[in-house]
């Protein structure tokens, strides 16, 4: 009989780890035989976003009895996939469970409290092997990626959790980051992990525009290389390393038509990234885009799990061991039904944090008396945008805090809708809990002084990407009006953009209150930077308590701060 060792073999050679002997894999093997095909699972998620219990939401998916229509599926929660996870490893020898980047950010309180120790902690425990780094993982910055890879205190906030933070007991990657100082990835750019003998690489990146997704000093010092070259830079290498099997874990996705297990179509980056994929490549596991996909593109088989841990993507492959390759490869989305059982390791981990955090989430801070969406109209107004505006505002209009005149915030601050807990009528109970879902990053607020040149200019950024604008959202009394006709920096009306009914005047001066992502120039809107007299102040998530604390009951206030024109 002859025994391999199932193994994490050497990551890149510019990072080298000691090869870690996990099990030991024995199959007879008789003279003249010809050895058998090698079967292997890998189970994949992706955009867990430390949903360690399950989102309100649950998983929103065809209708099984009429496809022109969406289910809200119960699904989710770390407890409940890490029994999934066990059942579907359940008599498969070989089998890894990896990410596609995005286990942490945006995050509910009970991640986000402790910035992410606990998604990391369930994610090690579920047996996570290898993650591709998100944009979201970058965050907090470099600095902080790296203290999530390796443990140790908070710089600021020091050990918050019940029990000392030891970092990932698995290895994010990161072909694509690069550290300008010295050339290289900050991470290791692949694993190789060996099935019956027969290795196989796993390369993991992030979407080259991180850089335009994060706050700007949080990347300083790094650059995000194209996504398929950066691939394509470690094919050589691997090969030369007897690599054959390739398995790439991608931070960027696509927009499919279909169901969670179909794929009549599939548009958006991820089509041309995989196309530009070396031909050695063989199995892409995307992510990103928050949407469920199992297709085939140019020839290859690429796989994506929605979001917040509502999906585990089981990916059966079948490897050659004459020509040490992919043979095969089939791909199943599996739903994380909220019947599963509850692991226990997992409880008793949520139990220690939830000791801690429970009675913060807890505080009332006061009611809706109807739901508080992020969704916006068709002119990219929403009515939790127009709420988080306005709270920062109130927060920042008095001369000491700002003086602030206007206020803008970002569409992808908003996180989670706020619904209130409902019994019976309206008013419905907010807690702080609640409003930090809606504004889980932390941004403390900037009030600057910019003039109304200067605000134009900010505004005509939202359109960088025309096919997905950026639409940001303002307080009560400044209102514009946009042509969807026109040409790049044309599109704001001058004539239409009013702060108390009168027009904004391009050579004076406004004080505008932005959070500090925007304040750096985050999603590309440079003209923030330019602000002067820059005075900053609370958290936005504190200033959407305190309002709720001083405006409750709170409506839905009537959109028609910005108009769609054609």
């Amino acid at each position: 009989m002859t025994c391999r060792p199932l193994r994490l073999a050497l990551l890149a050679p510019a990072l080298l780890a000691p090869t870690l002997a996990l099990t030991l894999a024995c199959s007879p093997l008789l003279a003249g035989d010809t050895p058998a095909p090698v079967d292997v699972r890998i189970l994949a998620i992706n955009d867990f976003h430390g949903y360690l219990q399950p989102p309100s939401g649950g998983l929103v998916t065809i209708d099984p009895t009429d496809p022109a229509k969406t289910v809200h599926v119960p699904a989710g929660g770390a407890e409940h996939m890490a029994t999934l996870v066990k059942q579907l490893r359940d008599g498969h020898p070989n089998s890894i469970f990896v990410a596609a980047g995005d286990l942490i950010g945006a995050s509910p309180f009970l991640s986000a409290m402790f910035h992410d120790e606990p998604t990391i902690e369930s994610m090690s425990l579920m047996g996570l092997a290898l993650s591709a780094v998100g944009n979201h993982e970058f965050d907090e910055g470099k600095t902080e990626l790296l203290r999530m890879q390796n443990g140790g205190c908070h710089p600021v906030d020091g050990c918050m959790g019940p029990h000392p933070f030891t970092g990932a007991k698995f290895q994010y990657l990161a072909a694509s980051t690069i550290e300008t100082a010295t050339g290289k990835p900050i991470l290791p750019p692949y694993a190789i992990r060996e099935f019956g003998g027969i290795p196989v690489a796993f390369i993991g990146l992030t979407l080259k525009a991180t850089p335009t997704m994060v706050s700007p000093p949080g990347v300083a010092g790094l650059k995000f290389l194209d996504e398929a070259d950066a691939v394509n830079a470690q094919v050589a290498e691997l090969k030369a390393r007897g690599v054959e099997a390739i398995v790439v874990l991608i931070h960027e996705g696509g927009f499919p038509s279909g169901g969670m297990n179909e794929c009549p179509e599939i548009s958006g980056p991820i089509v041309e990234i995989v196309r530009k994929f070396d031909k050695a490549v063989d199995l892409v596991i995307s992510g990103h885009t928050h949407r469920a996909y199992t297709c085939t593109i140019d020839g290859r088989l690429v796989t994506s799990g929605d979001k917040y841990g509502t999906l585990v993507t089981a990916i059966d492959l079948v490897l050659d061991p004459a020509t040490r390759d992919i043979a095969s490869a089939k791909a199943d989305n599996v739903i994380v039904r909220t019947t599963l059982a509850k692991d226990p390791a997992q409880t008793e981990l949520i139990q220690a944090y939830n000791k801690l955090a429970g009675p913060i989430a807890a505080r009332p801070a006061g009611a809706v008396s109807s739901a508080l969406s992020r969704m916006p109209n068709g002119a990219g107004e929403s009515a939790l945008g127009n709420l988080v505006a306005d709270a920062q505002l109130a927060a920042t209009r008095d001369p000491e805090t700002g003086g602030a005149e206007l206020a803008i915030t970002n569409p992808g601050g908003l996180r989670a809708d706020i619904n209130g807990v409902a019994h019976g009528e309206p008013p419905f109970k907010v807690t702080f809990g609640d409003v930090f879902a809606a504004q889980p990053f932390r941004n403390q607020l900037v009030t600057m002084t910019l003039s109304g040149a200067q605000l134009k200019a900010a505004l005509e950024l939202q359109w960088q990407d025309p096919t997905r604008p950026r639409i940001l959202q303002v307080s009560n009394g400044f209102s514009y009006a946009w042509d969807n006709t026109a040409g790049p920096g044309q599109r704001i009306l001058a004539d239409r953009m009013t702060l108390n009914g009168r027009p904004i005047a391009p050579d004076r001066n406004y004080r505008v209150t932005v959070n500090q992502y925007l304040a750096s120039g985050g999603d590309g809107f440079l003209p923030f930077t330019q602000g002067t007299d820059r005075l900053t102040g609370v958290y936005d998530v504190d200033a959407l308590f305190g309002y709720f604390k001083a405006h409750s009951p709170i409506a839905p206030a009537a959109a028609g701060r910005i108009l769609r024109l054609n």
